[in-house]
């Protein structure tokens, strides 16, 4: 699990054909029932990545055009199948002895989705698992489809063009450049922290209940 975590490995895994891994990997957490995947880090590091290629030894990716133009399609795609299992099968597939579909992943889009709204759907693109979850939530809940897609698009192309262009405007200078290595540590422990927080939260949780 650790591996599909880091940005680099994941990509890695890809090789040559890293940008169809990217584009993979956006559309399958921007709802199909995967929520660990690393969208914001991929979309990061990749912005990055662009800014250094073929300097001090980091490998050229794709064109910074082609990412901005194709992670949002990944992204619009893959929550569009997201609300599509949503609005056929509901949040069935999710529940407490369910150790990568949780139930609480489900409960907290939800939560989300009632305190905000419509405006859920693109403010989730940046929440990581939040993001996954909404589009399933918002078919099951029976969002209308015409209103669900143009948050979709907005959201997509708001969280793909930020978080990349992010990436790729550090990536601009020097000092960053040789400090890739070290920064990409510290996102991945960045967006695994909360899930881990939570994870022990609600462990503790459990365990005050049981002893009383």
């Amino acid at each position: 699990m650790t591996g599909i975590l880091d940005p680099v490995t994941l990509l890695g895994y890809f090789g040559s054909w890293a940008l169809v891994g990217l584009l993979l990997v956006l559309a399958v957490e921007s709802g199909i029932l995967f929520p660990v995947l690393p969208g914001d880090t991929l979309l990061f590091v990749v912005g990055m990545v662009i800014a250094a290629g073929g300097k001090d030894g980091v490998d050229a990716f794709a064109p910074l055009w082609q990412v901005l133009l194709l992670a949002p399609l990944a992204a619009i795609v893959g929550a569009e199948v997201g609300f599509a299992i949503g609005r056929t099968v509901g949040t069935r597939w999710f529940g407490p002895g369910n150790r990568i579909l949780k139930q609480s992943y489900v409960d907290d889009a939800r939560e989300f989705f009632q305190r905000r709204g419509s405006a859920t759907v693109v403010l989730a693109r940046f929440v990581p698992v939040v993001r996954t979850l909404t589009p399933i939530v918002a078919g099951a809940a029976g969002m209308r489809h015409r209103t669900y897609l143009a948050y979709n698009v907005i959201g997509a192309v708001a969280w793909t063009t930020v978080v990349t262009m992010l990436g790729y405007w550090l990536g601009q200078f020097a000092v960053v450049q040789k400090l890739i290595e070290p920064i990409f540590v510290v996102i991945v422990v960045a967006s695994v922290a909360p899930l881990i927080i939570k994870a022990i939260r609600a462990r503790r949780v459990r365990r005050a209940s049981s002893a009383v």
